[in-house]
């Protein structure tokens, strides 16, 4: 039997720091990236969001699994980031909604899970060192080899050059018609769309294509290795860039051109997140790596265009590097945190993209103008084409 007092976990990062705790979820060892994320719900939502692919997150508000889990809030099939730190072990759930727990759903979807760490100092490494390489284990046993955990976490490649959209996107084209929650009918199919969308799957969120629907879009899903010509094919009002994991440099190899051609036609083109760094990539600007990123769903932003500020949600460890945007492409948002480039757009057409995901809704309405100009614009340029 598991000695109760024995760590079952523990957290290897590889500059030597070692955290003990207790291990819930799938049993195993996961090496990774370690950001840290200050949402307080949304849980089930950031595991599942493909953009954490590669990445062990610890949570800094304590109470996780409290709500317990319920499959309408998956943004995917399955939990994608390698493993989940938290400061309180997982509790029972007290939520109507729930169907399951998260130690339980972690655990069939073999993801690894430590409890017990002061996620208050992890935050502060992370914030001065930047996200460190790590290697996450869980043994119920409590047996550890702490020298091979240590030169897996520093052996890691880390992001940097690193395509991951080809491991997460889809493997074939798809139609998407679900529109977003609303009382009482939870989930309902768009039944009288306006605007035929492509959407470029580099990871692409449940609840993003939910928006697109209920704007007015019939989507059609393609894989983040589609050909301009693939897309084109479809007789697009416009098209869309998802978010997704990963160095843009390394997916931009080969989503660069289709972007590219796309844009030689004249159509709508709306990016979020990944899909945001692959349009500014297309038009010549670069992407960086970040110290620690940007995760939470409590990052102001602000419309330099309106002088708005948006309460957003963000998961990104690159970002634009605004210097380097060519002119007629214009900056129309930046971090108040640290002034780094949260949007794009270009002059003199309807192309444009947000870091931030207005999707989630943490504002909880703040962003969701952007779906909105995106049908317009589509319906828009079909007005002067029928002109």
């Amino acid at each position: 039997m598991p000695n109760p007092a024995k760590p079952t976990a523990c957290l290897v990062l590889a500059d030597g720091t070692i955290l003990y705790g207790k291990g819930f979820g799938a049993t195993g060892t996961a090496v990774a990236e370690l950001v840290f994320n200050t949402a307080m719900t949304g849980y089930q939502e950031i595991m599942t969001d493909p953009s954490y692919a590669g990445q062990v997150v610890t949570f800094t508000f304590p109470h996780i699994g409290n709500t317990g889990v319920t499959p309408e809030d998956d943004e995917t099939a399955d939990p994608v980031a390698a493993g989940m730190v938290v400061k309180w072990d997982p509790t029972e759930p007290s939520n109507w909604r729930a169907t399951g727990q998260l130690t339980d759903w972690l655990e069939k979807r073999g993801r690894i899970g430590i409890g017990g760490v002061d996620t208050r100092r992890l935050t502060r490494a992370i914030r001065q060192q930047g996200a460190p390489h790590v290697a996450l284990a869980h043994d119920p046993e409590g047996r550890f080899d702490i020298e091979a955990l240590l030169a897996q976490a520093r052996a890691w490649q880390g992001l940097e050059g690193q395509d991951l959209a080809r491991e997460v996107t889809c493997a074939q084209s798809y139609r998407w018609d679900q529109m977003r929650w609303a009382w009482p009918q939870g989930y309902a199919p768009q039944t009288d769309p306006q605007h035929r969308v492509v959407a470029i799957d580099y990871g692409a969120k449940r609840n993003i294509l939910r928006c697109l629907a209920s704007a007015g879009c019939d989507v059609t899903v393609l894989p983040a290795t589609a050909t301009a010509e693939d897309v084109l094919a479809l007789n697009p009002d416009g098209v869309f860039l998802s978010n997704g994991p990963g160095d843009p440099a390394a997916t931009g190899a080969y989503a660069v051109p289709m972007i590219k051609e796309v844009l030689a036609q004249d159509l709508p083109v709306f990016g979020i997140c990944l899909g945001h760094q692959m349009l500014a990539l297309a038009l010549g600007a670069r992407t960086v790596k970040m110290n620690h990123g940007h995760h939470g769903a409590n990052h102001p932003v602000k419309d330099l265009e309106t002088g708005k500020v948006e309460i957003t949600s963000m998961n990104h460890g690159f970002t634009v590097d605004s210097q380097t945007l060519p002119e007629g492409v214009l900056e129309t948002h930046v971090s108040l945190f640290d002034g780094s480039n949260c949007g794009i757009r270009l002059a003199d057409r309807p192309v444009w993209s947000v870091q931030y995901h207005p999707e989630a809704s943490p504002g909880p309405q703040d962003s969701y103008y952007l779906f909105e100009r995106f049908a317009r614009a589509m319906a828009d340029r079909k007005g002067a084409v029928s002109a």
